[in-house]
């Protein structure tokens, strides 16, 4: 099964206002396809702090039901580890992005996936890697 690594860009598309979140109609069919189970979402554990911090700024009122909702969608969360780790630290040096936005990209590399994200800056400093898919690209197979 094809493992994909949402990144908070992405999965922040999933609970705020459509109107206000370019991509959202490639990220709900992202959603949709692992509700089907076509694919696996993997995330890693940080997600949920980095989405609850801009869901709590962006959508106070809405932010606890925001949250359970995601969480009960059931991505596999993948913790700390060495290996992960180790690519995230690499991927920081050599592309001089975020330790966060690096673990996702770890992520995705470990479990042989695919990182999708919204950001485009992260997206363009990693290059053509195969490991990562800009959300703008994401297509439903």
């Amino acid at each position: 099964m094809r493992v994909l690594v949402p990144d908070a860009s992405v999965i922040l598309k999933w609970v705020l206002p459509p109107e206000r979140e370019p991509g959202a109609r490639e990220a709900m069919a992202l959603l949709d396809q692992f509700v089907a189970g076509e694919v696996m979402l993997a995330v890693p554990a940080l997600w949920y702090y980095e989405v609850a911090n801009t869901i709590a700024r962006l959508a106070p009122d809405k932010a606890g039901e925001c949250l359970r909702e995601l969480r009960r969608l059931g991505m596999a969360e993948i913790g700390a580890e060495d290996a992960i780790e180790r690519r995230a630290l690499a991927c920081v040096k050599r592309f001089g992005v975020t330790y966060y936005d690096a673990v996702y990209y770890a992520t995705a590399a470990e479990l042989g996936g695919v990182l999708v994200t919204a950001d485009r800056r992260f997206a363009a400093r990693l290059g053509d890697d195969a490991t990562v898919i800009d959300l703008m690209q994401f297509r439903i197979e």
